[in-house]
């Protein structure tokens, strides 16, 4: 076991080699190379890890993400490119937006820990291939011992990992949307209810005299008839006198 973790410490520690040498290549990137880096197609996941954004070793400092800040931001500046001013003003954009993610200490530990359990995953499936072929009878060499196919490896499941996340963010970003929107129509309904209750009222009462009167009338006018009706009076029956 102390031998396979060695492994992993070995294999993760150049991985960061390799990966501050593609950050001092990158690093010299110009300009226009900086702004297609940053808006190459699929971007809106490859720029949720602002590490990577900012081509930045997870252990860096404040001084030296500040530094790497004023850097890149210089770089992709719409000023500072004029003939395509709205591609830097997005990548910018991306820029700006790693840059105050990282200041802030809740969500840069939200992006270390992504990055670290992306790490540890393959490491953990180094593990378990290496003991399968062990218990097979074959040479525990895997891929992933090659820094290259590591780096790759855990750069592939990091981006899985944060993707993920932000999948899980939009959802709940749309269910909290829905019921925002449903408790409203609840509001406006309970309101236009009231509403017509409280115009109901008022016209009720506005209207109560004139019922009122309507209906004195109309017993008057009910009265008035009993008093002018005629009744016909039976004839009188004359008595036969005889002979």
């Amino acid at each position: 076991m102390a031998a396979a973790s060695g492994s992993g410490e070995d294999a993760f520690q150049s991985f960061y080699t390799e990966v501050k040498q593609i950050e001092k290549r990158d690093s010299v990137l110009t300009s226009k190379q900086q702004i297609d880096r940053l808006l190459r197609p699929g971007a809106s996941y490859f720029n949720l890890n602002p590490f990577e954004v900012l081509q930045i070793d997870p252990e860096v400092t404040d001084e030296e993400l500040k530094k790497r800040f004023r850097q890149l931001s210089i770089l992709v500046h719409p000023d500072k490119n004029q003939d395509d001013v709205d591609r830097a003003q997005l990548a910018f954009e991306a820029v700006d937006k790693a840059y105050k993610l990282l200041l802030e200490p809740d969500q840069k530990k939200k992006a270390l820990d992504v990055i670290h359990a992306g790490r540890e995953y393959i490491e953990h499936m180094m593990t378990q291939k290496k003991k399968q072929l062990k218990k097979d009878g074959k040479s525990t060499d895997v891929e992933e011992d090659n820094p290259e196919v590591f780096r790759q490896a855990v750069y592939k499941q990091t981006m899985k990992l944060f993707a993920e996340l932000e999948i899980k963010r939009k959802e709940r970003d749309a269910k909290d949307m829905h019921e925002r929107k449903r408790q409203r129509e609840e509001e406006i309904e309970t309101h236009e209810k009231a509403k017509r209750e409280r115009e109901w009222q008022k016209n009720f009462e506005e209207t109560r005299d004139g019922r009122v009167d309507s209906w004195r009338n109309f017993q008057a006018k009910g009265k008035k008839k009993e008093k002018n009706r005629s009744f016909l009076k039976p004839p009188k029956v004359k008595m036969e006198q005889r002979e």
